[in-house]
């Protein structure tokens, strides 16, 4: 990698709304309570779930990769397949590369850094109370039983799945996009397509059996200039619909916020 500047940031803050039930797994052996056959991940602390920035990432990615188009070329387990760039001719051609980053294993120069930081998201404080005064099956979660259905004999298997029910918020949520390079503002309205992408789809797992609906609430970007690195004045947003509205501004916004003259 050459040598890079930090010409600035943006910084997008908000919440996340499950609109049906979350569940994101945690480890059977260490997480689990109650033996629940399909645990969430929880805050060893805390003890509460929270949305790791690995699994929101991840999901943003994939879906980015889906709608480009990027060959499934890297296997990381049995049928799971991934994107990653063999050449630089590769990398330029997908804007999911410069934007969520490659593996340091790969063979040529990348021009800067990946562009995109996530945080993790915390169950809200009120969520959170609202959840315990609730008497849910569990501390902050619903147990949903499901059952595997043999297709010969009709015989059912039964599970439980450990779920966030339907409400609840997480935040803070943040995402952090950097600019190193005049062209990566462009790169910017790609960051905002990956979050429609989970809203239209799901977040966590069963989400063809209707968990893990989710909704982007309360958003509000900063930009921060590389050099004296002061935030500008934000924009502030309800909803990801309602900034997507008004996605042409917001880019123009972030390029005049950020000179990469």
């Amino acid at each position: 990698m050459t040598d890079v500047t930090l010409l600035g940031r943006v910084i997008i803050t908000g919440r996340i709304r499950a609109v049906t039930g979350l569940h994101i797994g945690g480890s059977p052996g260490a997480l689990a309570i109650g033996n629940v056959d399909m645990p969430v991940i929880r805050d060893a602390v805390t003890g509460r779930p929270y949305i790791p920035g690995s699994s929101l990432k991840g999901k943003m990615r994939s879906l980015a990769e889906k709608v480009t188009g990027a060959p499934q070329n890297k296997s990381i387990g049995k049928d799971v397949a991934i994107h990653v760039a063999e050449d630089r001719a590769q990398y330029d051609r997908y804007w999911v590369n410069p934007l969520f980053g490659v593996p340091g294993e790969v063979k040529f120069d990348v021009p800067a850094p990946n562009r995109l930081i996530v945080r993790d998201v915390p169950l809200d404080e009120e969520s959170a109370g609202k959840l315990l005064n609730a008497r849910t099956d569990l501390p902050y979660t619903e147990v949903k039983w499901e059952a595997a259905i043999d297709r010969v004999t009709s015989a059912a298997t039964p599970r439980q799945m450990e779920r966030v029910p339907a409400g609840a918020v997480f935040a803070p949520m943040e995402l952090i996009f950097n600019v190193y390079l005049p062209d990566d503002v462009g790169l910017f309205g790609h960051l905002l397509t990956s979050m429609q992408l989970v809203e239209d789809d799901y977040l966590g797992g069963q989400g063809s059996r209707g968990s893990g609906k989710v909704r982007f609430e309360g958003l509000k970007l900063v930009c921060k200039r590389g050099g004296e690195y002061q935030p500008t004045e934000g924009r502030s947003y309800d909803t990801l619909a309602d900034l997507l509205k008004d996605r042409q501004g917001v880019v123009a916004w972030v390029r005049q916020s950020i000179p990469t003259a």
